[in-house]
């Protein structure tokens, strides 16, 4: 028997024009960007289909990204229920796990949407720009990494992206000064990322704090099936267990290819990425080929999918 995981990339997958199709050609869909646009009016200073469709130069600042990419992804995913497609697991990446958690039924859309508004400012405006920085590191293991990264202060891995692409992250000196030390113990590449942060590093646990705060006032309910948490890497039954894990993955490692492994080791076989790009499609060609993967980030993709799953 088939198990299906939907999947929803992290910040990076934004596109200007992402969900256009889907708000055109919809009802639940327009219904999701208008009720985003309804709900972060007082705290937005722009429109979620403006941000969204047309060409701006907010959509890449990350107080306007996440909000923006949370309503595409759970957008998106309306039609596809609707066609009858159920996911058996839900997991996300970083962000992402925001539409998973809404996804499995523990969260409504509207809370995501405003978690993430908040959690957007939190992350950009913790630390300092130019105090943190984000690296990914090609061709090493995460153990290998480790190995440099661990006697090092200021520097902690960020993903755990799959077999080769691990980012570490932390204050920009000690990022950089990793990075050089990594290419001299055998990475391939070290790529310096253009982010306003170091984002899931030690750097962020006031962002989570002040997070876990405003966690405490919204309303959670039971999964209607699992979701897997970026912190453990493990399946979530429990919804009680959510807020302190939200909190905590603020400034802890995103475990994504350990998630998709353990998936992958309970029998899930197909996993239906959900939102622009192919980020998290290219990274399941390197945790495993055994499996099968479809992406939902056009109109079209929704039959295709719907048809090939029939």
């Amino acid at each position: 028997m088939s198990k299906i995981a939907f999947i929803y990339p992290g910040q990076g997958a934004q596109k200007c024009g992402m969900g256009q199709d889907f708000y055109e050609n919809s009802a639940s869909a327009k219904a999701v960007y208008d009720m985003a646009s309804e709900v972060l009016k007082d705290n937005m200073d722009i429109d979620m289909k403006d941000l969204c469709f047309h060409e701006n130069d907010k959509l890449d600042l990350t107080e306007y990204t996440q909000a923006a990419l949370v309503t595409t992804c759970l957008a998106m995913t309306k039609p596809l229920v609707e066609a009858g497609i159920r996911p058996d697991v839900t997991a996300g990446l970083s962000l992402g796990e925001y539409c998973a958690i809404a996804a499995a039924g523990g969260m409504k859309d509207e809370d995501a949407i405003r978690l993430v508004r908040k959690r957007g400012l939190l992350m950009q405006n913790t630390v300092p720009a130019g105090e943190g920085a984000m690296c990914a590191i090609m061709g090493m293991t995460g153990e290998e990494i480790e190995a440099v990264t661990d006697g090092m202060e200021g520097v902690s891995v960020a993903n755990y992206n799959c077999p080769g692409q691990i980012v570490i992250t932390g204050e920009t000196k000690a990022v950089e000064a990793a990075a050089e030390k990594l290419k001299e113990a055998g990475a391939k590449r070290a790529v310096m990322l253009n982010v306003s942060g170091p984002f899931h590093s030690p750097m962020l646990k006031k962002a989570g704090e002040e997070l876990a705060q405003v966690l405490e006032g919204v309303e959670l309910s039971q999964l209607n099936v699992p979701y897997v948490t970026n912190v453990t890497a493990q399946q979530v039954t429990d919804i009680s267990q959510t807020k302190e894990l939200l909190a905590e993955q603020v400034s802890s490692s995103v475990r994504w290819q350990q998630s998709m492994e353990n998936l992958i080791a309970d029998g899930v076989d197909t996993f239906i990425e959900i939102g622009p790009g192919r980020t998290l499609a290219g990274f399941m060609r390197k945790i495993s080929r055994d499996v099968t993967v479809y992406n939902v980030g056009t109109w079209a993709d929704v039959e295709k999918v719907a048809e090939s799953l029939k």
